[in-house]
């Protein structure tokens, strides 16, 4: 039985991936800071651990605990919605230490295992607002762009020992965290510096907009992440969701 870790499966695209998973007959360990706050089912085959993948200590411990893994999913980050004026720094080293510094930790930590087995595959969740600029998301979009770049090369250096690197892009999914995020700001207005009020609200417009079409679901996600992690043809990129595979044929 193969065996895969996935990082940030309190909600979302992570538990969503746990279960798709599990319904197919895989081990898996699903790991969150806070393993009291899982609503994941019992199940035999799944693990649930705790894991802070900004703690080195954490981080290192989970694997231990997780055994031979053959494929990673890098899903844990956290969204950001402000003018890069307004984004304290203390706000944009967050940001990189999770959705990048994280990714990296994590990978650094299975690859020795996956390289002596010469076998493993690494997926990570990046997003499609990598594919066009968009503003007030500068410093996420920065970061998950690195993750995106980062996967690339990486893949290069990894595929002599046959392990593929594989990047999944998913577009706005209505009930994620950071779109949450989104709608309270379009409901009770950003926190933008005050010159910024008139591009931001006509911004918050836009996005309101698109908050309100056909966008990406949590299964989207955990489809992709499945193909990422079993078909060895898949493409680097794989758009997760209408909005996604949209955007990415019009920036193709």
């Amino acid at each position: 039985m193969n065996t895969i870790l996935i990082t940030g499966c309190s909600t979302g695209f992570g538990r969503e991936t746990a279960l798709h998973f599990l319904d197919r007959g895989w081990s898996v360990v699903a790991t969150m800071r806070d393993p009291a706050a899982s609503t994941l089912p019992a199940a035999d085959a799944l693990r649930v651990l705790p894991l802070d993948v900004t703690d080195a200590a954490s981080v290192a411990a989970a694997v231990a605990d997780a055994g031979p893994i053959d494929v990673l999913v890098n899903n844990a980050g956290i969204g950001w919605l402000n003018a890069i004026e307004g984004t304290p720094m203390e706000t944009v080293r967050d940001l990189f230490e999770t959705n990048l510094f994280g990714a990296v930790a994590m990978m650094q930590a299975v690859l020795p295992g996956m390289r002596e087995r010469r076998s493993g595959v690494i997926v990570n969740v990046s997003s499609s607002a990598t594919l066009k600029p968009l503003p007030l998301l500068s410093v996420y979009r920065a970061s998950k762009a690195a993750m995106t770049a980062l996967t690339e090369s990486a893949a290069l250096e990894l595929a002599e020992f046959n392990i593929r690197a594989r990047v999944v892009l998913p577009g706005m999914a209505p009930t994620t965290d950071f779109a949450v995020t989104a709608r309270k700001r379009i409901e009770e207005g950003g926190f933008f510096p005050a010159p910024y009020d008139g591009f931001a609200t006509q911004t918050m417009a836009m996005m309101g907009t698109a908050l309100s079409g056909d966008l990406t679901t949590a299964e989207d996600v955990a489809e992709a992440v499945f193909r990422a992690a079993t078909d060895p043809d898949c493409p680097m990129l794989l758009p997760a969701g209408a909005d996604a595979i949209a955007w990415f044929n019009a920036s193709a």
